[in-house]
């Protein structure tokens, strides 16, 4: 019997960046233990940071959100304008920071105390993105009592309520406090407007029915949802189930 072959890990050269020691030495450890990850540089806070990049030429930057002067947010800004930039995974103890951190296409978000088989695949999430080019765009939205990150080819429906917009993905429905513009900015041609309160996949765009009342709406494959459409929308909606658009 012929054996599987074994996934041989891509190494990552990683540099730590937190103003507190004892976190820096946790994570330091933690990566210690890690396959294929070496530290190759620590910061305690960003005054040096892109001077070390320059210098190192990590692979990744595992990059803490509040600290003195310059917070993590804008730190990986600077980062990502180098010529080589590395990928930037966040580590911090404030989830309210998730949606700010993938606004600056941070491979991932860990919140502390990291666990190891966290960490883990947040590395293997930036080797795949290396090897990919790029992720498929997230958006980071509330599940319940937890934060969730949902690739934008999972998302079904987006639908304005009140203060939030609910995400209908196929693997249940979030909330986020984006607005639908903003959402229909960053995920420009995947999402198609239909109402002033709802968007919906293109690609899964399946029917446009009338409903008992008389109002417009469509299927939208794998959710239940069933969005209504304005009369503004409905040309382009017509329009994309004929593949003219």
């Amino acid at each position: 019997m012929v054996g599987a072959a074994l996934e041989v890990r891509p190494h990552l050269r990683v540099v730590l960046v937190d103003d507190e020691a004892p976190a820096r030495d946790r994570l330091a450890r933690l990566l210690e233990s890690c396959e294929n990850a070496q530290l190759v540089g620590q910061c305690d806070d960003g005054s040096g940071l892109v001077e070390l990049c320059s210098r190192e030429q990590p692979d990744l930057v595992l990059l803490d959100v509040e600290m003195p002067g310059a917070d993590g947010i804008e730190l990986a800004r600077h980062i990502k304008a180098l010529q080589q930039p590395p990928e930037v995974v966040f580590v911090t103890a404030f989830e309210n920071y998730a949606v700010d951190a993938f606004d600056v296409r941070a491979a991932d978000y860990l919140v502390k105390p990291v666990r190891r088989e966290r960490l883990e695949a947040a590395l293997d999430r930036v080797r795949a993105r290396s090897r990919k080019g790029e992720l498929e765009p997230i958006l980071v939205a509330r599940l319940g009592d937890r934060i969730t990150r949902i690739p934008v080819g999972e998302i079904r429906a987006l639908i304005a309520e009140d203060k939030y917009v609910s995400v209908h993905s196929v693997g249940g429905v979030a909330l986020v406090e984006n607005s639908l513009v903003q959402l229909e900015s960053r995920f420009e041609g995947r999402l198609l407007r239909v109402h002033r309160n709802a968007l919906v996949s293109r690609r899964h765009l399946r029917s446009l029915y009338r409903d008992a009342d008389g109002s417009e709406r469509v299927e939208v494959d794998e959710v239940d949802v069933r969005p209504e459409v304005s009369r503004r929308n409905l040309p382009e909606v017509r329009r994309v189930l004929r593949g003219q658009a």
